[in-house]
């Protein structure tokens, strides 16, 4: 849906479908066969790591770069050939960009000035446009005086200004400290569900990705490596990399000793064999034999309460880094340090330089197929 000058929801915003995109430059391949389609009114977002390729899938979508093959198609069109200033799109750079001597209101109003608006008709949609984003009555301050989560709201106004189908925002949270950030991405969702547009947003941010969208989609090195929405995503990663990137993550090598379909035995070598669930999330199947990634969210592991514990193993601690609501301890099992992340829940009493007892359950370890694993 798109938002009216009077405020008003009205008219289906437009799907938006990626089809066998690849974007390269010289011999650098920067987008790998992206498929993907995102519906009218989703908020949508690429994650992943710098230069992983979502910035360039965005200028793809926006029409500020041409894919070397495939197609981008906005409710149903091809866009090739399609400038920037003849889409259905607005996009909100990560600098913002605003004008900071000029009046918030002439800074929400510069689209509809440049396409020729009469003065009356730009400051009505101004005042509009600052109602919706709570700052009512601040058209006349200079974009100088604002703070940095008004800037940022100042820039959605003016990005809405143009009554656009869909809404590209390029990391804009990246400059605020983590509070704001955190505001910031709550009113951010607030405003996307009131006026009912498609937001696409570009994230290295788990956090950011996983409280605001509908979907997220993640890459690494050009290429899309899970599509699914956020619980999706953290719960049943597909991939080793998705796993290790999308929250902390405790990664143990291993060696699938059986797989009956429902339940798999795994050696991680801490001397007693582990139970998972198979892999819920349609990934590669494992075969005895083969090597993995066992994956065990901090959450997940805990200090035994008693002997009977399902996948209960013993270590010695070595040392801890101490982080308020996480533990990262460093281990030793069999002559091997091994630093493992527990949620720190105050009731995890591990003495210095004694043996320690961890387990965790089935259904919450993991196990992939061996890969690229997030950087730390």
């Amino acid at each position: 849906m798109a938002l009216t000058f009077s405020g008003v929801v009205s008219s289906m915003t437009k799907e938006i479908s990626l089809e066998h995109v690849w974007v390269e430059f010289g011999e650098f391949t920067a987008v790998h066969k992206a498929n993907l389609n995102i519906a009218g009114g989703e908020f949508f977002s690429f994650l992943g790591p710098s230069g992983c390729g979502k910035t360039t899938l965005l200028r793809c979508i926006s029409g500020f770069q041409e894919p070397t093959r495939g197609k981008v198609r906005i409710g149903g069109e091809d866009m090739k050939g399609v400038g920037p200033n003849k889409r259905p799109t607005a996009l909100i750079f990560q600098n913002l960009a605003l004008f900071p001597l000029r009046s918030v209101a002439d800074n929400i109003a510069f689209p509809l000035e440049v396409r020729g608006v009469d003065k009356k008709t730009r400051r009505k949609r101004a005042d509009e446009l600052l109602e919706l984003i709570a700052l009512p009555g601040q058209g006349d301050k200079k974009v100088s005086e604002l703070s940095g989560g008004q800037k940022q709201r100042v820039a959605i106004a003016r990005a809405l200004a143009v009554e656009p189908d869909i809404l590209l925002l390029d990391e804009p949270l990246s400059a605020l400290d983590l509070k704001l950030r955190q505001h910031m991405r709550t009113e951010l969702r607030a405003i996307q569900k009131q006026v009912g547009l498609t937001f696409i947003y570009i994230t290295h941010d788990q956090g950011e990705a996983l409280t605001m969208s509908d979907r997220i989609a993640v890459m690494n090195k050009g290429k899309i490596e899970q599509i699914g929405d956020g619980r999706s995503i953290y719960d049943h990663p597909t991939t080793s990399f998705v796993a290790s990137f999308v929250g902390e993550n405790n990664v143990l090598d291993g060696t699938v000793l059986s797989n009956d379909g429902k339940v798999m035995q795994i050696d991680a070598g801490m001397g007693t064999p582990f139970t998972v669930e198979s892999h819920p999330a349609g990934g590669p199947a494992l075969a005895p034999g083969d090597a993995c990634h066992l994956f065990i969210r901090p959450e997940a592991l805990r200090v035994s309460r008693d002997d009977s514990s399902v996948n209960q193993f013993e270590t010695n601690f070595v040392t801890e880094e101490f982080e308020g609501n996480m533990r990262h301890i460093v281990m030793n099992t069999n002559g091997k340090d091994l630093k493992l992340s527990l949620i720190n829940d105050g009731t995890n009493a591990i003495d210095a330089n004694s043996p320690v007892k961890l387990d965790f359950a089935p259904e919450l370890g993991i196990a992939l197929k061996p890969g690229e694993l997030a950087s730390a």
